[in-house]
């Protein structure tokens, strides 16, 4: 299938590494011309130099801290002076510490707040008034699989990832009389660092090898495995290309069918 998305501009959030560099890795494959950021300017450096030699379109990467205001203004201004207006936005963050509901402060809540909510807010405002003006956009949100099963001891990001995946879901509906489309990517387990350092913590948490705590959230997914950052990836550009026209408002797990919920 021709996504076509050759000569298209995409801007992505969070993608030096782990899903945002997976989806990366997937549009540069197609040709585009792609945007990455993160917090650490020498990955980011790396992973575009990586990406560069994939495909033809061109690569450029910025600094981005997707909880500060500043940082995503100056990442979308950057991108848009090297690459043009984008076609395609996917907002990322990195997610919340871990934790239950006594372990956190009315400061934690707020960070989370900033990190996880109004990136996606502050992402989709600087880039929507450009979109409007072409007559058409599509934004693509990575969530968590927690927004249809809250994990335990994930509360920041399953209340503030709930949000996002409402926030996109009602877009769709205002935007889309102007043919912008809105949709939600949902990992599951994904073997990204992020699920590592999860998998080290509950190891502990359960007094248990790291290697058996894994080997037992396998046994949890009917595909007996962890998913990879090139599989959804493929199903983030497929999302944000022009090959799903009609389809907005949608919340697409990728989780080897370990969600229980039949929507």
């Amino acid at each position: 299938m021709d996504l076509g998305l050759k000569g298209k501009t995409m801007f992505v959030a969070a993608s030096s590494r782990g899903i945002g560099f997976g989806v990366a890795k997937a549009l540069a494959e197609e040709d585009a011309d792609v945007l990455i950021g993160s917090r650490h300017r020498q990955q980011v450096a790396k992973s575009a130099s990586e990406l560069d030699k994939l495909g033809k379109g061109r690569i450029v990467g910025h600094i981005l801290d997707a909880s500060d205001a500043r940082s995503i203004k100056e990442w979308i201004e950057f991108g848009t002076a090297k690459l043009g207006d984008p076609d395609g936005l996917l907002v990322n963050a990195g997610g919340p510490p871990a934790g239950k509901f006594q372990d956190f402060y009315d400061s934690d809540w707020q960070s989370a707040f900033e990190l996880t909510l109004m990136s996606a807010v502050r992402m989709v405002k600087a880039v929507l008034p450009k979109m409007r003006e072409k007559g058409k956009g599509s934004f693509l949100s990575v969530t968590s699989s927690s927004v249809k099963e809250p994990i335990e001891s994930l509360l920041l990001s399953n209340v503030m990832r709930s949000g996002v995946t409402s926030l996109m879901k009602s877009l769709s509906v205002e935007f889309g009389p102007e043919n912008i489309r809105f949709n939600n990517l949902v990992p599951g387990r994904i073997d990204t660092e992020r699920v590592k350092h999860l998998d080290e913590i509950n190891s502990k948490m359960l007094d248990i090898p790291l290697e058996k705590h894994r080997k037992n959230e396998m046994s949890t997914i009917p595909l007996r495995r962890y998913g990879t950052t090139d599989e959804i990836g493929r199903a983030g550009a497929f999302l944000l290309s022009d090959a799903a026209s009609y389809i907005s408002g949608v919340t697409l797990l990728v989780d080897g069918a370990k969600t229980k919920t039949v929507w």
